[in-house]
């Protein structure tokens, strides 16, 4: 019969062949090391026989642990994501009741603060003509230079010269900028125009994130502002 390897050799490397082999000549080696087993989280039942129901057993717990922590995490989304949406269906209520361009820029800025803990949200609009109180005027292609020529938003940190946000301006640590091409009555065509939010945050807005909400938002206020003649009209 071959000798089983001397594993204890100074010389000897260890490889998994050697191990395996040199385990299936003297199994006692494993099966009497009760030290090692519970190390390994192993028993032994009988003869020659190793139970692996404990390690199995481990294992299975921390893949449970592992998917609970994981379910949990998207459950606070899920709940995060309605909440928001919930907010945001009470301040598209709240714009609704609007009467004029002037409540309108007032009522979005309103909510924003107090339904999303923004800093301020507002409505710039492009000459040629004017703007209503409290918007913000644009000089032509003001909007394709912010948002560039195909752009429909922007997310990420406030920039100089933005101008956007008044005497809070240096409060903003980030934007999310939507465009907006509303047509206003008594005007023939329709004026390039953005809607703004603002975080005190420099991560609440971000390239990576969505701005579904926002847009949503942008899109219903484009619609009010078409229930009104424009300023001057």
């Amino acid at each position: 019969m071959k000798p089983s390897p001397d594993l204890f050799e100074p010389a000897s490397e260890l490889h998994w062949p050697q191990v395996r082999a040199w385990l299936q000549a003297d199994p006692a080696h494993l099966v009497e090391d009760r030290a090692l087993l519970e190390e390994l989280g192993l028993k032994t039942t009988g003869p020659n026989v190793v139970d692996f129901g404990r390690a199995a057993l481990t294992r299975l717990e921390a893949v449970v642990e592992r998917e609970a922590g994981a379910r949990k995490q998207i459950e606070a989304v899920a709940r995060a994501n309605f909440a928001a949406q919930t907010q945001t269906h009470v301040a598209i209520l709240d714009l609704m009741e609007a009467r004029n361009h002037s409540d309108l820029a007032r009522r979005l800025d309103a909510s924003v603060q107090g339904r999303f803990g923004l800093t301020s949200a507002a409505i710039a609009i492009e000459k040629p003509g004017a703007a209503p109180f409290g918007w913000r005027l644009l000089e032509a292609g003001g909007v394709d230079s912010l948002l560039g020529d195909d752009g429909l938003a922007w997310l990420g940190p406030v920039f100089p010269g933005l101008n956007l946000f008044g005497a809070l301006e240096d409060e903003v640590r980030s934007v999310a900028l939507v465009r907006m091409n509303p047509h206003l009555p008594g005007e023939d065509m329709p004026r390039p125009a953005i809607c703004a939010f603002g975080s005190p945050e420099p991560e609440g807005f971000t390239p990576d994130m969505g701005c579904e909400l926002a847009a949503f938002i942008a899109r219903v206020v484009e619609r009010m502002i078409e229930r009104w003649p424009a300023p001057g009209a």
